[in-house]
């Protein structure tokens, strides 16, 4: 927001320096990215009038004026195309000295003696672009200095301020902080009365009351719309960033950035019967102010009459009945809209208005009727009229009286860690618009209608010290109890688990939690992603039911940039819509592609498979958990290639290689392998805990069995484990076997049985049972048979 230094101090005005205001505003919240001078630098540069206009005699683009500068007439050659008879213009005299260090001498153009120079906007550095020579109001008085006349020794203020502070997107908000934090008072504008000469209203309804809960407006009939705008006003609205487009629209420009309530004046004689405040027609088109045509949707909200819309509400209004050459009676408009009703839906039409700036942020819903009541008398001002009654419709919808807060004192010591005199706190919330009531330990605190931001204690303490002054904290040396934290021991730290995918070649990424619908729907099309209700972009509008979209994106934004080898990890929430809300849950995830090393001369690489990323997945995994790898379909995993991880027999994830239809669907050049799992449950571990070794000598026997070989060897180690005692101690798979010497449709599976007692030594007949024991349940089980 841009603001005129001289306009500001119209409302406050502290004994302080242009620097010192900026500091001030900065150190407050409100941020100051630039200052610059309303005008360029220039020197003898005056208000004249041009007496009479002759063509040059030897070009057809130039001009031969008689201009008078107050004290005398001067011969100056122009080339503008609006230089004219009667017209008041800035002359830049002989010696002058314009923006550039441009000196004015005395020349001759084609021939013809030329005394001077007829400026524009651009040659003073009043704007970036213009079209002729600047053109002053015709009252404007010759001979007068022009930084002068249009007190052009300013300072154009502009602050970047953050959305929770929309109460100072006017000159109005910035003049009360300024008279907080200087504890001078603030010069609010005296309206003068005006008489109510007839009685002509305009009906209103609302159709969207919790959309808009309050519309005023008001009938001014006699209008004249050629009247000039006074220049004061004029360049008021230039220093804010808003060129003038007449006398009517200039009033409703400049109560918005006076007041902050934007405004909109139609031509009466263009409204059909009534003004209705409602959501759009699917499809229904409006044609705006700037000549773009929407159409809309029914999320929304217009400002219509009984044929068609008018006006987005709290965005721009339409052409068709704005304030033209031919309009003698408008109707002045001023309403309140919800924020979460106009926020992003200008964005989303490709618009950005000052109006939608305000109304996003949030506008005082008490300001409306005096928003039409100051531009009722700038336009009696300015363009005369007959002014009729305020139409007003509130809903019950429409914001009341703010709850009281309740402020302790001992809280301000406790959390600002400084002390506030009584007096001090009292003096800054009202001068910030409060209403306080003192009592003997606290306060209660009505926050007024336009602070939207302050709800809770803590607001009201951001409050103090921020007008209070950061700079004004004391410096102290902290101090605190150092207390031991509890760290438990049967949960493996989450950096642990980073540090042991770094060491087997991961990079960590991180990815956005808002993914596109498309890869969404790809990777997880069995779950109903959140939609963002005002996303970033149409790539980012839902939120991620897994960690895969970002993290595959990552992997094609590196496989497009010939890094053919990755690996990378990722640790996050995904978010999944239940029964009972909204859940957010821990996820760790990984993907890898290509080679399974770096290339290298000591041994020829080859491609990762399956079993290297279900190495990586155990590597995360305490040595005691009990991990299964079950054979199951995901709709984004290839069938043969893909597992559901198992914990304790609960599931908590998968792994697998990427389905080619998905390969393809995300224009991914080669094979991913991926997994996803639970944190939560892979954090959880068992706490440690010795136990003694046997001193009796351990015994090995192996089996090779022939078996279906579509039986995995995880069901026949189970199987093995349940059929054993306790003297069996650990079952090691060390071959599998197809081929000559196996009928087709079984496979050869060899395991080595570890047997150890910890009371006695193992006799060949204990070991013969145990072996005898688990040959008969693998062939009571599976139909297995020991191979010869």
């Amino acid at each position: 927001m841009k603001i005129s230094e001289q306009w500001l101090r119209t409302w406050v005005d502290p004994d302080i320096s242009t620097d010192e205001m900026v500091e001030q505003l900065t150190m407050a919240g409100l941020e100051v990215d630039a200052t610059e001078a309303a005008a360029g630098e220039f020197t003898d540069v005056v208000v004249a009038r041009v007496e009479s206009v002759e063509k040059h005699p030897d070009a057809d683009k130039l001009s031969v004026c008689q201009v008078s500068d107050g004290s005398e007439t001067l011969q100056i050659v122009c080339g503008a195309a609006n230089v004219r008879a009667g017209l008041s213009v800035a002359l830049a005299r002989v010696g002058a000295v314009l923006p550039g260090d441009f000196k004015i001498k005395p020349a001759k153009l084609r021939g013809v003696a030329s005394a001077g120079m007829l400026c524009s906007e651009k040659e003073l550095g009043l704007a970036e672009q213009s079209d002729g020579i600047m053109e002053l109001p015709a009252d404007a008085p010759v001979g007068t200095n022009l930084r002068d006349y249009l007190e052009l020794d300013d300072t154009i203020i502009e602050i970047d301020l953050t959305p929770n502070r929309g109460d100072c997107l006017s000159v109005a908000g910035i003049a009360r902080e300024l008279g907080t934090l200087n504890q001078c008072d603030v010069n609010e504008e005296v309206h003068e009365p005006y008489k109510q000469a007839i009685k002509d209203t305009f009906e209103v309804t609302i159709e969207a009351p919790e959309a808009c809960s309050h519309y005023a407006g008001r009938v001014i009939q006699n209008v004249d719309v050629s009247a000039p705008t006074p220049v004061w006003m004029i360049e008021r609205l230039r220093r804010s960033g808003i060129r003038s487009l007449g006398a009517v629209v200039d009033i409703t420009n400049y109560v918005m950035i006076e007041l902050g309530q934007p405004m909109h004046a139609f031509d009466l004689e263009q409204l059909d019967a009534c003004i209705n405040v409602r959501y759009a027609s699917d499809a229904e088109q409006i044609t705006l102010l700037d000549g773009k045509v929407l159409e809309l949707d029914t999320g929304t909200l217009v400002i219509a009459d009984n044929r068609r819309p008018l006006a987005l509400a709290g965005i721009m209004g339409g052409e068709n009945s704005g304030v033209s050459e031919q309009t003698r009676s408008i109707f002045l408009e001023s309403a309140y809209f919800a924020q979460e009703t106009i926020a992003g839906k200008a964005r989303g039409y490709g618009l950005h208005t000052d109006s939608s700036h305000r109304f996003e942020r949030g506008v005082d819903p008490q300001l409306q009727v005096l928003a039409i009541d100051r531009a009722t008398e700038l336009m009696l001002e300015i363009c005369g009229g007959e002014v009729g009654p305020v139409t007003e419709v509130t809903t019950a919808s429409h914001p009341g009286d703010r709850q009281p807060i309740d402020l302790r004192h001992e809280r301000i010591r406790r959390v600002l860690g400084i002390e506030l005199e009584e007096e001090e706190v009292v003096d800054i919330l009202k001068r910030l618009g409060m209403e306080v009531k003192s009592f003997k330990d606290h306060w209660m605190v009505k926050p007024p209608s336009f602070r939207f931001d302050i709800e809770i204690e803590a607001d009201l303490l951001e409050e103090l010290v921020r007008i209070h002054g950061y700079n004004n904290i004391p410096r102290t040396q902290p101090h605190y109890q150092a207390g031991m934290r509890e760290l438990s021991e049967s949960r493996q730290p989450l950096a642990r688990l980073r540090q042991s995918l770094v060491e087997r070649g991961y990079f960590e990424a991180i990815t956005y939690s808002f993914v596109d619908p498309k890869w969404q729907a790809v990777l997880d099309p069995e779950r109903e992603a959140v939609k963002l209700a005002n996303p970033l972009s149409s790539e980012m509008s839902v939120m991620r039911t897994t960690i895969w979209p970002g993290l595959l994106q990552a992997v094609r934004h590196n496989l497009n940039r010939q890094q053919s080898r990755v690996r990378l990890f990722e640790t996050g929430q995904v978010f999944l819509q239940a029964d009972t809300g909204l859940q957010q849950v821990d996820r760790i995830s990984g993907a890898i592609s290509g080679a399974i090393n770096d290339e290298q001369w000591a041994e020829n690489s080859r491609a990762v498979d399956f079993y290297d990323i279900k190495a990586d997945v155990e590597s995360l995994f305490g040595a005691e958990a009990v991990i299964e790898y079950r054979a199951e379909t995901h709709p984004a995993l290839h069938p043969g290639q893909s597992a559901a991880v198992y914990k304790h027999g609960d599931a908590i994830g998968w792994l697998g290689a990427l389905h080619p239809r998905v390969l393809s669907a995300l224009d991914l050049s080669q094979t991913v392998y991926i997994f996803e799992l639970d944190l939560d449950t892979v954090r959880q571990s068992h706490l440690p805990s010795f136990r003694p070794l046997s001193r009796f000598p351990e015994v090995r026997r192996d089996l090779a069995i022939l078996i279906d070989e579509n039986i995995s060897a995880q069901s026949i180690q189970d199987c093995i484990r349940d059929s054993s005692s306790e003297i069996l101690q650990e079952v090691r798979l060390f071959d599998i076997y197809t081929g000559k010497g196996v009928d087709k449709g079984l496979k050869s599976v060899a395991f080595g049985l570890i047997l150890q007692d910890f009371s006695r030594t193992l006799t060949d007949q204990d070991i013969d049972s145990e072996v005898e024991s688990v040959v008969n349940a693998l062939n009571q089980s599976f139909a297995a048979t020991l191979r010869e």
